[in-house]
């Protein structure tokens, strides 16, 4: 298999990677978001988001990826995440993240998202780059919405 090229089972991936392998989200219900990473070894780590697959590549930093994919924001089909259009920020709520990033398969669709909802077109590694940026900021807003969860919860 080349490097873009999706695993067989890449439209199957919710049902085998069911959960954020980080946060726990259903990656069902943030399919438009979602990432699937595969890896030369065969192993494969199903995300809700660019957040959370940030974490993984942090953590797995000897491993080698052979496809990363992203849901594409409109049909939720995956995409090579490498050769999405990607939109960072803009007035939609991101996930897991106060900076949105959203990726498109085609430039016109991104392009349309763009003029909707604001934000500004980007690569794969500007998208991640600016991930890690917000990586602080996101895990201090990520820690106090679970804490005031769990006071609310305990009233």
């Amino acid at each position: 298999m080349k490097k873009d090229q999706a695993p067989a089972s890449a439209e199957a991936d919710v049902g085998k990677h069911k959960s954020c392998g980080y946060c726990g989200m259903d990656r069902g219900q943030y399919a438009f978001s979602r990432m699937l990473i595969v890896y030369e070894d065969g192993s494969e780590k199903g995300v809700c988001c660019i957040h959370c697959a940030a974490v993984e590549f942090s953590i797995n930093l000897d491993k080698i990826q052979k496809c990363v994919q992203v849901g594409d924001y409109n049909t939720k089909k995956l995409i090579d995440a490498e050769k999405a259009f990607w939109v960072i920020g803009g007035s939609k709520a991101g996930v897991m993240s106060k900076r949105a990033k959203w990726a498109f398969e085609g430039k016109p669709e991104a392009e349309e998202f763009v003029k909707n909802y604001g934000g500004a077109l980007a690569t794969y590694e500007e998208a991640m780059k600016a991930t890690y940026e917000d990586m602080y900021g996101d895990t201090r807003m990520i820690r106090e919405k679970r804490k005031m969860r769990k006071m609310k919860e305990a009233k």
